[in-house]
């Protein structure tokens, strides 16, 4: 099912409740972005198309009610729905007075909660608008191929928020093609013309991490030389992609919060801030929930860059898409190898969209490039990896320890890669200091 077209904002310091108020939204398709301020909640209002607002009233500085009067007045064709824990007449008269529509105490069912955003919202937001990108029949969109609903979702997605500055979060299984999104809101949108700097947290050691990110001043540490720029100064303007942020240590995350809240960045070893305006893209492969609960990972870090949460989903949910995919793969490395006309047979495509991949798009696409290289005119099942293949009948395996069946599919992984253990990590989840234990 597509997403509605209605946006809605939901305001809440209370992060359980921000969490929420959005999973019900978005079981129901509803897209939603968060605030846990009104600080956020108008810069988010500034800059993005929102159909609803949702907003508590008791919050630490400023209230809900001076939200409500605010958007009223600069925003007043944005209905606004009130939840209160702190239930009250004269807070309920206050608020609709003011210009809500309606008004839910806490704790509220979530059948209650559906029924006032329909209430609420213009009927127009709740039709079945016609999708201005024929995606069922779009093969490639800014470098992402398919058309099952999975990717289309994920590509109107990337529609809604490509043209603004709201902060995203983009999850997903390794090999799901994380980056791939962040570029395609990026070169899609009206910033294109910016740069776009990546930045793989996870391969830039901890120690180093803080003054690449935000540059520093000659003399701020033994070999600081020069003055330097950062990740952030050079993509004023325009886009920063911070890869595997769930390998960010604690000092750099208190430092990205503050960039996050105060839109200003400070070299290491300077005093003074410089103000600076650049679109965060976040991704993750780790669960951030778990490393809050952890300790690893700030919660309130995580709910700055939550505003907009982006699911890459796993090949194993669209394999439909998996022959427009091995044939995209293929049309690039045909060009790359001087191999033009190669096709794949019937029974090596069945073979393809049999397995699971979990590895994802990144496996596959290694998979097509392995055996293009080992074709003469054409891909058969001959070219294809055996641990693709139906496996060998063996009455024994039963008996066969974890450890056994684990050490045999990651030597399967191995070969499928010409055993570089960069990519056989990538495909299995793991790092390489993980892979060297089990192949021991």
């Amino acid at each position: 099912m597509a997403l509605k077209k209605a946006n809605i904002l939901i305001v809440d310091d209370d992060y359980d409740m921000l969490e929420l108020v959005q999973r019900q939204l978005h079981e129901q398709n509803f897209h939603s972005y968060q605030a846990a301020s009104v600080v956020e909640a108008i810069d988010i209002l500034k800059f993005n198309a929102v159909d609803l607002l949702i907003t508590d009233l008791q919050m630490p500085g400023i209230g809900g009610m001076e939200l409500i009067k605010y958007v009223e007045e600069h925003f007043p064709k944005v209905p606004k729905l009130v939840i209160t824990g702190y239930p009250s007449i004269d807070g309920a008269l206050n608020s609709i007075k003011s210009g809500a529509l309606d008004y839910l105490v806490k704790p509220f069912t979530k059948e209650e909660l559906l029924k006032a955003v329909e209430n609420s919202l213009p009927k127009r937001s709740l039709s079945s608008e016609k999708n201005p990108l024929p995606i069922n029949k779009l093969h490639i969109y800014a470098g992402i191929v398919g058309q099952s609903k999975k990717i289309e979702q994920l590509i109107d997605l990337i529609e809604r928020v490509k043209n603004n500055r709201a902060t995203v979060l983009i999850q997903g299984e390794s090999g799901t093609g994380k980056e791939l999104v962040a570029r395609a809101i990026h070169y899609k949108g009206s910033f294109a013309a910016n740069p776009f700097i990546a930045v793989n947290c996870g391969a830039i050691p901890e120690e180093l991490l803080e003054s690449e990110l935000f540059g520093y001043k000659k003399g701020a540490f033994t070999g600081a030389n020069d003055n330097r720029q950062g990740f952030f100064q050079a993509a004023a303007g325009g886009t920063i992609f911070l890869d595997e942020i769930g390998t960010a240590p604690l000092s750099v995350q208190t430092r990205l919060l503050r960039v996050l809240q105060e839109k200003e960045v400070r070299r290491i070893g300077e005093q003074k801030a410089q103000k600076i305006e650049v679109r965060v893209i976040a991704a993750t492969n780790s669960d951030l929930k778990q490393m809050i609960k952890k300790g690893t990972f700030r919660e309130d870090l995580y709910y700055r860059l939550n505003v907009m949460q982006i699911e890459t989903p796993p090949l194993r949910d669209h394999k439909i898409d998996i022959p427009l995919l091995a044939k995209n793969f293929l049309k690039k490395y045909a060009t790359e190898y001087a191999k033009p006309g190669t096709e794949i047979t019937e029974k090596a495509m069945e073979i393809l969209e049999r397995h699971n991949w979990p590895g994802n798009v990144r496996e596959l696409e290694n998979v097509i490039q392995r055996a293009l290289i080992m074709s003469e005119k054409s891909i058969d099942i001959k070219q294809l990896p055996d641990y693709l293949k139906y496996p060998t009948p063996n009455f024994e395996s039963n008996s066969k320890s974890l450890q056994q069946v684990e050490k045999e599919h990651i030597l399967k992984i191995m070969a499928s890669v010409d055993n570089n253990k960069t990519k056989a990590a990538e495909i299995l989840q793991i790092d390489r200091k993980t892979l060297r234990k089990k192949l021991k």
